[in-house]
């Protein structure tokens, strides 16, 4: 696969058109059939991959920093007769199982960026299902707010991936029908077992959509609907700042940005991550864009890095001021970047790599820093004087994990009193053998065995399989409650990966492969 980039822009996008209209913004999918990200297979049908997600990842992502004034933002298709046919199967078909993989949890967490601006920023997703609505398309409208459909006799909303494919929904369709659109249990069964799908009054009746529209009326409908949800709204209209391309020197060991490093070491499969402190006034904002950038690269294109090793360099205390300055002020910039920070952490929380965070003299993990430190398996702080960690109260529950719980409380789960006690520690920098104490470090270690220790413990994690190991970490990341977050990317994905691997889906007479030759699926009909 080629080296893929995340930047994006509106101007040079090739698969969906972006206008704003006031309060409300117009979110058009155009797919252009020629425009895979790799060769092989065209996108008809408004069908996507990574390329189209990609674009629309940067769209939700410009939508809340640089159009503050857009309330209600329109999601439907350029194309007459057709919304969306859901991920290429051609593409499915041909690619590499971790690429099958990471493409459904990269779309995944588009989708929940989309649901977080209606919850978070009063950015309300409203679904204009014009035509045929298909899979991933159907998970695409799952993830709006509200979804009409339109009222013509042959457009229908389906989930046909089991019944045609041999696979999931794998991009929280099944989850989202049951949890968010309250489907009852039994007609999710039968609708996600048809693979012509649900049309007009019933797909009302089984609260699939919410409403119809006739083609006549539609655009004027969706008009009208898109500006009555805006007047609900309380988002500002202010201006908003712009989203400038990041600087960033890439080579073959490493990535380098403003505030973010990341340097490869190949032979240990490892890579070595620094978090550099405050510089100027928007360092949050930047910083949480370069990491966001770099976890998705790595994911991507380095698949055999397979520990991260995470530091910090910088003063505490500027990183406490930076954060009072920009998280959890009542200002809609502030809200923005706070929950960008959140969104950018649950996607380290779901990253499929060994996690280690390296505390040692001249780090600052403290406040929002902290919670790196907090998100890895392991932490490992050098008992010196000069290495600290700072809790602020911002990590106590500003940036919540998926299952709603804060990374403290997913570390020490069901145990109030020991929140209490860290509670009372607030803002106080914290020694190496205090963290140790509170239970807040994995060890701590002096510097006679730092070295050999640090190299025993990821040359260790090296010798493991990678398979076990991340589903080893996924199932002690995620304590406590289910949510819908952790059902699709916990539930759903692992479920999806498996079937992935299966011949039933994968294998030469799979469905996947023989989906529009004409031939049947020869399936293993052992239940396992």
């Amino acid at each position: 696969m080629p080296e893929v980039s995340f930047d994006r822009h509106p101007d040079s996008y090739r698969h969906w058109r972006l206008r704003v209209d006031g309060p409300v913004a117009w979110l058009e999918m155009a797919v252009d059939e020629q425009g895979g990200l790799v060769p092989g297979y065209e996108l008809k049908l408004n069908s996507y991959d990574l390329g189209v997600d990609i674009e629309l990842y940067d769209a939700v992502q410009r939508l809340r920093f640089e159009q503050p004034g857009v309330r209600t933002v329109v999601l439907t298709s350029a194309k007459d007769n057709v919304f969306c046919a859901g991920a290429n199967i051609r593409m499915l078909a041909s690619s590499s199982h971790e690429w099958k993989v990471n493409f459904c949890k990269f779309t995944n967490e588009t989708r929940n960026a989309m649901e977080d601006a209606t919850e978070h920023s009063g950015q309300t997703y409203l679904a204009a299902v014009n035509g045929s609505c298909a899979g991933g398309g159907y998970e695409l409208a799952l993830a709006c707010e509200k979804i009409i459909l339109v009222d013509d006799n042959s457009s229908t909303v389906a989930l046909p991936e089991v019944s045609l494919l041999g696979v999931l929904p794998g991009t929280g369709g099944l989850t989202r029908v049951v949890e968010k659109r309250r489907v009852r249990k039994d007609r999710a069964d039968v609708f996600a077992t048809r693979s012509d799908g649900v049309k007009g009054r019933t797909a009302v009746e089984w609260n699939l959509v919410d409403e119809l529209a006739p083609r006549r009326d539609f655009a004027a409908h969706v008009r009208r609907r898109a500006f009555e949800l805006a007047a609900a709204s309380d988002r500002p209209d202010v201006d908003g700042i712009r989203l400038r391309p990041l600087r960033r020197e890439v080579g073959a060991d490493g990535i380098r940005y403003r505030y973010v490093e990341a340097k490869y070491n190949r032979s240990a499969r490892t890579v070595d991550i620094t978090v550099n402190g405050p510089g100027d006034e928007d360092w949050l904002l930047t910083l949480t864009r370069e990491l966001d950038d770099l976890i998705l690269r790595l994911r991507t294109n380095e698949p055999e890095l397979g520990t991260w090793l995470i530091c910090t360099r910088g003063d505490p205390a500027e990183v406490l001021r930076h954060e009072a300055a920009a998280i959890g002020r009542d200002h809609w910039l502030a809200n923005e970047i706070t929950h960008y920070y959140k969104r950018t952490l649950k996607r380290l929380d779901v990253t499929s790599r060994s996690l280690i965070a390296l505390i040692e003299p001249g780090s600052c993990f403290a406040g929002p820093l902290l919670e790196l430190a907090l998100a890895c398996d392991r932490q490992y702080v050098l008992d010196d004087e000069g290495s600290t960690i700072t809790l602020s109260r911002h990590n106590f529950g500003t940036f919540p994990m998926g299952n709603g719980l804060s990374r403290l409380e997913s570390r020490f789960y069901r145990d109030a009193d020991r929140l209490d006690r860290l509670r009372k520690e607030v803002d106080r920098p914290l020694t190496a053998r205090e963290a140790d104490d509170l239970g807040l470090v994995t060890e701590a270690l002096d510097d006679l065995d730092w070295d050999d220790e640090i190299r025993i413990a990821v040359e260790a994690r090296a010798s493991l399989s990678p398979d076990a190991l991340t589903g080893m970490e996924a199932n002690h990341r995620f304590v406590g409650p289910e949510t819908q977050e952790t059902k699709i990317f916990g539930r759903l994905t692992a479920w999806q990966n498996w079937i992935f691997t299966r011949p039933n889906a994968s294998g030469a007479d799979g469905a996947l492969r023989r989906y529009g030759t004409g031939r049947k699926a020869a399936f293993d009909r052992k239940r396992v």
